[in-house]
């Protein structure tokens, strides 16, 4: 996606705890899943830079995930979880109790979630769940201006934590981007399949920079897609080996998680929320004051001084200088005795002379 808004808005969105009437039609209650939400606008300098902060911006910061689970999860759904949310560290919130209104592929079921998701300012999330006829089911799915852009529900099939390759020694820099693979023509094919590898790369990808670093590129996250519904996800720790010329030997160790994943259901984004959501703003470039170019296309700059006056500048007097002017003093004040006596003048006192 582009410049996304993912779950920010132009002012604090809170929950209201005035008490309101719901009126039942046939007996079903119209009250919605999630708390009301009213809009407050800055009043203070510092609520408006807190706003300011988070209103969208042509290169956005790092995506938080939030972390949640279903009504019914099982231990291999929390294990996955637990794994999503350490990958992503300081970048993930996580939730430890079950939500029995998240639904996002059911309507009106997204509500919650994005009351959750406009709280905490996130912008991506992942959803477990478990039931007989969804067994280890996950859902990832973006934000975007506090609604639901998309989500992809997979199926855990197989899956190895990331304490079972502890024991390696291997693993990942705080804050280091990854390598990001996608191997399989079927992510450039199927609709399902482009999506979801758009999702993962919102979710590993981290913060946009200009440049990197070679050596904080520690790890590779590689999704192949082996058919049309199963997908397997490695992460790998990268090893710098001597290989007897200047170029490494690059070695490349299993670290965790370990997941094969099972494409189920998808929910694409709208047509308008899409390309509301792709709208990339032009930057006009800055314009350099005091600086233009030649003929020869080169880079000619002008800078402004004030006058300079050296007579009145206290400057710095050396040593030598010093002795030098005092021979030349004493050189012509010998000169002026000598003229005077051949002259038959008298000679004058030193004080007058210095006169």
């Amino acid at each position: 996606m582009g410049a996304s808004k993912a779950a920010t808005l132009p002012a604090t969105m809170v929950a209201s705890n005035k008490k309101i009437k719901i009126p039942k039609i046939g007996g079903e209650s119209l009250a919605p899943s999630a708390p009301a939400l009213k809009l407050i606008t800055a009043k203070t300098r510092r609520g408006r830079r807190i706003l300011d902060a988070r209103a969208p911006k042509a290169i956005e910061d790092a995506k938080k995930s939030l972390v949640l689970y279903g009504n019914k999860t099982s231990q291999v759904i929390k294990e996955v979880l637990t794994d999503l949310h350490k990958v992503k560290r300081t970048e993930s919130v996580k939730f430890t109790r079950k939500n029995e209104n998240v639904k996002p592929f059911e309507p009106g079921g997204e509500s919650s979630l994005e009351f959750y998701c406009q709280k905490i300012q996130c912008g991506l999330f992942a959803l477990g769940s478990h039931s007989k006829k969804r067994p280890h089911n996950l859902v990832l799915g973006r934000i975007y201006d506090g609604h639901l852009y998309d989500c992809v529900e997979l199926g855990v099939e197989q899956h190895k934590t990331l304490q079972s390759f502890a024991s390696a020694g291997t693993g990942a820099q705080l804050g280091s981007k990854p390598c990001i693979i996608f191997v399989g023509e079927k992510f450039e094919s199927l609709t399902i399949l482009k999506q979801l590898k758009s999702t993962l790369l919102d979710y590993f990808r981290g913060e946009q920079v200009g440049s990197i670093n070679l050596a904080g590129l520690d790890r590779v996250v590689m999704a192949t897609a082996l058919t049309d519904t199963l997908v397997l996800l490695r992460q790998y720790t990268i090893k710098l080996k001597k290989s007897g010329t200047r170029v490494p030997r690059i070695v490349l160790r299993e670290m965790g998680p370990s997941l094969d994943l099972t494409v189920r259901r998808h929910r694409a984004a709208p047509a308008e929320l899409e390309k509301e959501a792709c709208k990339q703003p032009k930057l006009g470039k800055k314009k350099e004051k005091n600086v233009g170019s030649d003929l020869l296309s080169g880079k000619v700059g002008r800078i402004y001084m004030p006058k300079q006056k050296v007579d009145t500048m206290a400057l710095s007097k050396m040593k030598g200088l010093k002795r030098e002017r005092r021979q030349a003093t004493g050189e012509r004040k010998q000169a002026n005795a000598k003229s005077r006596l051949k002259n038959g003048r008298p000679l004058k006192d030193t004080a007058e002379e210095e006169e």
